[in-house]
């Protein structure tokens, strides 16, 4: 998803997006299903929850987005379009490997 995403000695991801660079910190508990993430790039800060809820042998992902501050409303619409197309495509390739 992300070609030239590389992790950094501080836990921190640094990767390219199409609105330019962005860094993302997760704040993981995985056996309890827990990834929480901070996510940064050149307009906003997002503080993230993210649950994977188990069920057999697949998964569901909820992931909590809250609007932040630096974004209008109208910024924060059209990153929900960019993200919900990013998982999509996220989705496409896990289940290709399934």
């Amino acid at each position: 998803m992300m070609p030239d995403a590389t992790i950094n000695n501080d836990g921190w991801w640094s990767f390219s997006t199409p609105r330019g660079k962005a860094r993302l910190k997760f704040k993981e508990n995985k056996s309890l299903g827990i990834l929480d993430h901070m996510f940064i790039d050149a307009e906003a800060a997002w503080n993230n929850s993210m649950r994977i809820i188990s069920k057999g042998d697949e998964s569901e992902i909820i992931i909590t987005l809250i609007k932040p501050r630096q974004l209008t409303d109208e910024q924060f619409n059209e990153r929900m379009v960019e993200i919900e197309q990013a998982l999509g495509n996220m989705k496409k390739i896990i289940e290709l490997d399934a």
